[in-house]
């Protein structure tokens, strides 16, 4: 295979990758091993950064996906059925000395292209990624949400287990003096095994919802957190927009063009992402009904109930 050359322009780029290993690390999650000739070239920024899978599927393999500068605009291009799916994960972990990275991806049993493949893949297979990239010549390759003021003194993170493996990255890269409450909504209690260690002034709350629809426990949790962590308010005085999720989609992450927060300082910041419904509701919550500032609250619907994958 002939690497591509890759402009100091391009932020993400996509190339092979072969499954090294699979670690089962949950009940509903399992990690994934990623290695590949350039593999060592991902860049390593943690927090929620994000990137694409490619998928293979019976009608399209990965053969035909060109891996340029170009490949966006050539895999729009290519018919349906040739056109392997795409979809968004987080980069958990990258080993550059070994060509090496790590995502964890929830198995909630055979939705689509993706959760069947993540259940059946084994060592060996392949896919095409697009990842953040070591060359770019830019400050910021985009791709991460938790962008927080400076300043900031409390923290309360929202998730599901959609979300769990871009809090643990998040976690992770917590400075030792970070404060505030993380609480994440997963299918069972012993999935608090895929989220990573928090700093001491970080409280972690893990809930499990067992059948329940996804929000279910989310929300009042996070409702219970918000007491702790917010000064007592009687509501925003400003006019509240609510987001119609059905029509559109649920994100907004206040920064400008170039990923800096829109607050230079502010003493609280909320980072929500899951499924739509509940992060609407939390979002609703903590700038009408409390009061916070939007530009402290990134929220980000990252799936809807009810909707097969994008």
């Amino acid at each position: 295979m002939i690497t591509p050359t890759r402009s100091p322009q391009v932020a993400f780029v996509p190339m092979r990758a072969q499954v090294a290993r699979i670690h089962e690390v949950s009940p509903t999650f399992r990690r994934f091993t990623l290695t590949g000739p350039e593999i060592a070239t991902v860049a390593d920024n943690r927090l929620d950064q994000r990137f694409k899978i490619l998928f293979p599927t019976p009608t399209a393999g990965l053969d035909a996906m060109p891996l340029d500068d170009e490949w966006y605009a050539a895999w729009r291009e290519l018919d349906n059925d040739a056109r392997p799916p795409m979809r968004t994960y987080t980069v958990r972990e990258v080993r550059s000395e070994s060509a090496e990275f790590d995502v964890d991806i929830a198995v909630h049993g055979r939705l689509g292209p993706a959760s069947s493949w993540a259940l059946d893949a084994r060592p060996g297979d392949e896919i095409v990624v697009c990842v953040p990239h070591t060359g770019f010549a830019g400050d910021f390759h985009g791709g991460i949400d938790f962008r927080p003021p400076a300043g900031v003194e409390r923290i309360l993170i929202a998730a599901d287990e959609t979300a769990l493996p871009a809090v643990s990255g998040i976690l992770e890269r917590f400075p030792a003096s970070a404060t505030g409450i993380a609480v994440i909504e997963v299918p069972h209690a012993d999935d608090a095994a895929a989220l990573a260690v928090p700093p001491p002034g970080v409280e972690v709350r893990v809930v499990a919802r067992g059948q329940d629809p996804t929000g279910t426990l989310l929300v009042p949790a996070v409702q219970q957190a918000a007491e702790t962590v917010l000064a007592p308010s009687t509501g925003s005085t400003e006019a509240f927009e609510d987001i119609d999720i059905e029509a559109g989609i649920l994100w907004d992450v206040p920064t400008d063009a170039a990923g800096n927060p829109l607050l230079e300082r502010g003493p609280f910041y909320a980072w929500l992402a899951g499924e739509a419904s509940p992060i609407k509701q939390l979002r609703r919550h903590l700038v009408r009904d409390r009061g916070v500032d939007r530009r402290s609250v990134a929220f980000m619907g990252y799936w809807r109930a009810g909707r097969p994958e994008m």
